[in-house]
């Protein structure tokens, strides 16, 4: 991909913007497992999260390629994106197959940051990835549905104001095809947190303590009402729904994976020519070069299945296969980009 100046001026405001939040900043925030909310904040306010927003609705109105730039130079920079991408890929859903009704209440408040839709519930204790056997069950009722059952891994639920919500609304013995029965439903959190009562409630979050600070939980439904209004697109549709907004957020995670690679290549590079053994560079060694040489090589063909996933993707083509091996190829990239950093390292890298 031959990157224009439009991309280049989106590559140098994400990296300006993430200046004023250096490492301490992560650090501390990590120590207290605090939420990075003055980032998301700035973020938000710099137009960043609202990128994949029409410019009709208040957004930015820009492609998902421009997105995986927003993203991938959050990380390359040493911040985290986690903490917002979701807002990116979840949108996705909505803009995709929500009602007109919906992108008018919600896009707008988004897009100025009064609103957070951050939350994603999907998966659930018994059923991991089996997304076809989740237990959560959405019931109609006259202009409600009633829902009952619980989510887990359900990341940054507790700093939402919105949640994407996936629930089966016919029994899975009654359905013609397996992969129909489930819905989508975009929950106001803000209504339904809390114990049930004639007012509301019926949502209650518990957090989850994971060996990195990433403000995971798990949710629990109990009878929890909410408007028929909030589903979104066709009852029974949402498995197929949730599909195509996966490719979006496969193909984000690799581009932050590919910014995560580019910064600890760079903090390897750095190092080895800085870090003088035996009177000379440690970078002058073979032993230090190949490595280090290797994991950039990985990131470029990564960064290659990653444009070509989001051509796709641009083009309202179905770009599923490519989107997972663009995720697959990243993350490895990342995670060896990431060893060779901490082996250049050595004792320093811990």
């Amino acid at each position: 991909m031959t990157e224009g100046e439009n991309t280049a001026e989106i590559r140098r405001s994400v990296q300006a913007l993430c200046a004023d939040f250096p490492g301490a900043y992560w650090r501390e925030k990590d120590s207290a497992r605090a939420y990075p909310g003055e980032f998301v904040d700035t973020l938000t306010k710099a137009g960043f999260l609202a990128a994949l927003i029409p410019e009709a609705y208040g957004g930015s109105g820009l492609t998902l390629s421009d997105a995986a730039i927003i993203m991938e130079e959050i990380q390359a920079s040493g911040c985290n994106g986690a903490s917002a991408h979701a807002q990116m890929y979840i949108m996705n859903t909505l803009l995709k197959y929500g009602s007109e009704e919906q992108k008018q209440e919600y896009l707008p408040r988004i897009a100025t940051g009064e609103l957070r839709l951050q939350a994603f519930g999907v998966s659930e204790p018994t059923s991991g990835t089996d997304t076809l056997s989740l237990r959560t069950v959405a019931v109609r009722d006259g202009d409600e549905y009633v829902i009952n059952g619980q989510k887990i891994w359900t990341s940054r639920a507790e700093y939402s104001d919105l949640m994407m919500l996936l629930a089966r609304t016919t029994p899975r013995e009654e359905v013609a095809s397996k992969t129909e029965g489930l819905s989508i439903f975009l929950v106001d959190m803000r209504k339904v947190v809390g114990p049930k009562s004639e007012a509301g409630g019926g949502m209650s979050i518990k957090p989850i303590r994971t060996m990195m600070n990433h403000s995971t939980t798990e949710v629990f439904f109990d009878d929890m009402r909410i408007p028929a209004s909030a589903l979104v697109g066709e009852e029974g549709k949402g498995f197929r729904y949730i599909l195509s907004g996966m490719n979006a957020e496969r193909i984000l995670i690799a581009a932050e994976c590919i910014g995560d690679a580019k910064w600890f290549i760079e903090k390897a590079s750095d190092y080895a020519s800085e870090r003088n053994v035996f009177g000379r560079a440690i970078g002058q060694n073979q032993g230090v070069q190949f490595p280090i040489a290797d994991a950039f090589i990985e990131l470029e063909a990564a960064n290659l299945m990653r444009w070509k996933a989001c051509e796709k993707i641009d083009a309202h083509q179905n770009a599923g296969a490519e989107a997972n091996m663009a995720k697959y190829l990243a993350a490895k990239a990342s995670w060896e980009a990431a060893n060779v950093c901490l082996q250049t390292h050595g004792g320093f890298g811990f």
